[in-house]
């Protein structure tokens, strides 16, 4: 079944026969699926919390249905969520990259459209747990117990995805000041023609971004602590 861009059967099947040592590959087809799912679409929260949905209920379908020995359901579970927090990275990578071209043009921080993007990408990683704990409780079953010590574990770790926008939203703001400073601030009506096509701008940057981009481990801050 297709739901949301999300081949669900595909994902289902290889949950549910993924063996002990097959944990890598896991990880990389989910975030192969939900890169793609993301691509096919303006990246809205609407949407991105459609897709997470979809992988997380693959994810546990398969995962239950597993009967192979020597399976860690909750590892398997583990690299499903990590295998989201990669593609979401590259999400977040996107909208820094379109949120930076706008800033260059000096669009102002204070503009309507660019804060509530700005607080969009600062919100990445709470939908993200919300999305996942919400989809995986829908017909957790006996994965109740292995979800939430993923979920757990996680929001003790910090994501990925949820560093990546902190820093993000923390180096536009710094830059967008300097370009106000440096009186390169747009005009009105041409600031809210840019952010008029936002949504599709940031679609066409991660549509553009190398599949072999890696998920910038260098480029990504250390995870700084995050009061919940």
């Amino acid at each position: 079944m297709i739901k949301s861009g999300i081949d669900q059967d595909a994902l289902v099947t290889m949950f549910s026969q993924a063996t002990a040592k097959q944990g890598e590959a896991v990880r990389k087809a989910v975030s192969e699926a939900t890169l793609k799912a993301l691509q096919g679409r303006e990246l809205t929260l609407a949407n991105i919390k459609k897709v997470l949905e979809s992988v997380t209920q693959a994810a546990s379908a398969g995962a239950a249905k597993n009967v192979l020995p020597e399976v860690d359901v909750e590892q398997l579970l583990g690299k499903a969520f990590a295998g989201i927090d990669a593609a979401l990275l590259q999400a977040v990578q996107a909208h820094r990259k379109a949120l930076q071209q706008l800033v260059d043009q000096g669009i102002d921080v204070q503009n309507k459209q660019m804060k509530d993007a700005l607080a969009n990408i600062e919100k990445m990683e709470d939908v993200f747990f919300t999305t996942v704990s919400k989809a995986a409780k829908a017909d957790a079953g006996p994965l109740k117990g292995p979800w939430e010590q993923v979920l757990a574990a996680m929001k003790v770790k910090g994501t990925d995805t949820g560093a990546l926008a902190a820093t993000s939203v923390e180096q536009l703001m710094s830059q967008a000041r300097e370009a106000i400073r440096a009186n390169r601030a747009s005009s009105l009506r041409n600031a809210q023609t840019l952010m008029e096509s936002y949504a599709a701008l940031v679609s066409g940057v991660l549509i553009g971004m190398s599949e072999g981009l890696q998920p910038a481990a260098s480029a990504t801050p250390a995870k700084k602590a995050r009061k919940r």
